[in-house]
């Protein structure tokens, strides 16, 4: 059974390289090292000691995405790009996580990110057909796997799935009101404790009411997040209370997190100082800014991209609950 999984896999590898090639994609291979892991607040790197032939050590840390690197192609003139990398992140270890797993990561300069929805969804048909299923399964929930996937925003299911008008807490510029939302998600059940920020909140309502609804019976693509949310994408012209940012869900289980890209440097690095400032709130520590990643914003043009777990699409692909069982070998259990 686990043999036959890892074979699949290989050859789910083998069918993506070939899709994306055959739309004119270049496959890249960008460093696993380099000076920050990334900035978003509850994500955490590894860090590495790299020292030179004359005794000097480099403080870097492997990459928790090629995301950084895959930009700053976009910025030297690349069109369509994709990348199966592997990818480390600390503290994260389960079911449907691994410290070190393979994300897939695409590009497309001066197309919509609802390019991109189409993109899912060709994957998942495009997995379903190698693997014989017309339905993906996992832990008592199933979807269709030619199903269009449903789109639904955040404000939506908020309302649907836990009765709570998420953008009444939203400014029209974006900014939150902590205390609507907490009074709020109290009312529907939802925990809440005195120094949770409005983030803190938000992540617990879409984990406890949100999340199992989600994929069910088809995919569903979960768009138009919180401006405070927006993480690397950029808001949306006519609404800036959200963001250019979707992600894909199947049977309940996140596969994919895509945005709009946004190019403006400063205020990447207003976003990037914020999480860092909430990072050293919560963990005690932050990263550095990646300057140059900054820098090549600048000079890069519109862009839509997206991140996919290719180990958890193997592991619906293989019908097993486990990323782990879908991996040729692990990251060793140390006492």
């Amino acid at each position: 059974m686990r043999r036959s999984g890892l074979l699949l896999r290989s050859a789910l590898n083998r069918a993506v390289r070939d899709h994306f090639e055959t739309q004119g994609f270049v496959e890249v291979e960008t460093a696993s090292l380099g000076v920050s892991p990334g900035n978003e607040a509850h994500l955490h790197g590894i860090a590495a000691r790299v020292t030179t032939v004359d005794g000097r050590v480099a403080p870097l840390y492997l990459r928790t995405s090629p995301e950084f690197a895959c930009k700053g192609l976009l910025a030297a003139g690349e069109r369509r790009i994709f990348e199966l990398a592997r990818v480390w992140r600390d503290r994260e270890r389960g079911d449907l996580h691994a410290p070190e797993f393979t994300m897939l990561e695409w590009y497309r300069v001066e197309e919509p990110y609802e390019r991109l929805m189409e993109d899912c969804a060709d994957l998942l048909r495009l997995t379903a057909r190698l693997a014989g299923r017309d339905v993906f399964r996992f832990r008592g929930r199933q979807a269709e796997a030619a199903a269009t996937p449903e789109r639904v925003t955040l404000a939506q299911a908020f309302d649907s799935f836990a009765g709570i008008d998420l953008l009444s807490s939203i400014g029209a510029g974006g900014e939150t009101d902590r205390d609507d939302l907490r009074d709020r998600a109290q009312k529907v059940g939802v925990r809440t404790a005195d120094n949770d920020t409005w983030s803190d909140i938000f992540s617990r309502v879409l984990v406890e009411k949100i999340e199992p609804h989600l994929g069910v019976g088809r995919p569903t693509l979960l768009c138009e997040y919180p401006a405070c949310e927006a993480a690397l994408a950029r808001l949306k012209p006519e609404d800036a209370r959200v963001a250019e940012r979707f992600e894909l869900y199947v049977c309940g289980v996140e596969l994919a997190n895509a945005f709009g890209e946004l190019t403006d440097p400063v205020e990447q690095r207003r976003r990037f100082e914020a999480e860092m400032a909430e990072k050293q709130r919560v963990y005690g520590l932050d990263y550095p800014l990646d300057e140059g990643f900054l820098a090549a914003l600048a000079r890069m043009p519109p862009a839509s991209g997206a991140a996919l777990g290719f180990d958890r699409l193997a592991m619906l692909a293989a019908g097993v609950e486990r990323v782990s069982d879908v991996q040729w070998t692990s990251v060793p259990q140390t006492d």
